[in-house]
């Protein structure tokens, strides 16, 4: 299911593949005049795709976790993996207002189950195989954008995120018996 090609996120169906496409697309975008300044707004809009990004990943790992389906130490990395969203979002949520903006909300659960073709998940492996396409979706959108952002620092913190998802995919890789990348710069291209 998993295509292991880097831009393979891009070809997988699903709404982590919209999410990395429209991440790509506001990175692309020129800066639009608003109060808080184009350069700011542009980053705003990037941060707030990401915001999404963060969102379909809690809400992925929770369907995962109250689907019974997954064993006691994959239901720990499940959480833990979660845990990390959660800092994501809480600290993307406190970027984006700290830069004048309104961050994004969270959808109901239900159109992340939809979206996410939930009802199709039936077994441990289907869930894992989601969370490492959401995953490297998520990675490969974080690498994408990082010279898109006008503050450094945000880079850097686009860069740390690119890290855990990376660090998430690997691990949920481990999981199901897959290879890693043999070749070098297998991620962002």
């Amino acid at each position: 299911m998993l295509n292991h090609k880097r831009r393979s996120f891009l070809t997988t169906s699903g709404t982590a593949t919209l999410s990395a496409a429209a991440f790509g697309f506001i990175a692309g975008v020129p800066g639009r005049s608003f109060a808080m300044g184009s350069t700011m707004a542009r980053d705003v809009d990037i941060l707030n795709v990401a915001l999404g990004l963060e969102h379909e990943a809690i809400n992925a790992y929770q369907l995962g976790a109250q689907s019974g389906l997954l064993q006691k130490p994959v239901l720990d990395a499940a959480v833990l993996f979660q845990s990390h969203h959660k800092g994501h979002r809480d600290a993307l949520i406190s970027t984006i207002e700290k830069l004048g903006g309104r961050p994004v909300a969270e959808k109901p659960m239900a159109e992340y189950a939809r979206a996410l073709n939930a009802a199709a998940i039936k077994s441990q492996e289907d869930i894992l195989n989601l969370a490492a396409r959401l995953e490297l979706g998520a990675s490969n959108a974080y690498l994408g954008v990082i010279p898109s952002f006008q503050d450094v620092n945000l880079a850097k913190v686009a860069a740390r995120l690119a890290a855990d998802e990376t660090m998430h995919w690997t691990a949920l890789s481990g999981v199901l018996g897959r290879q890693l990348p043999g070749a070098p710069l297998s991620f962002g291209a």
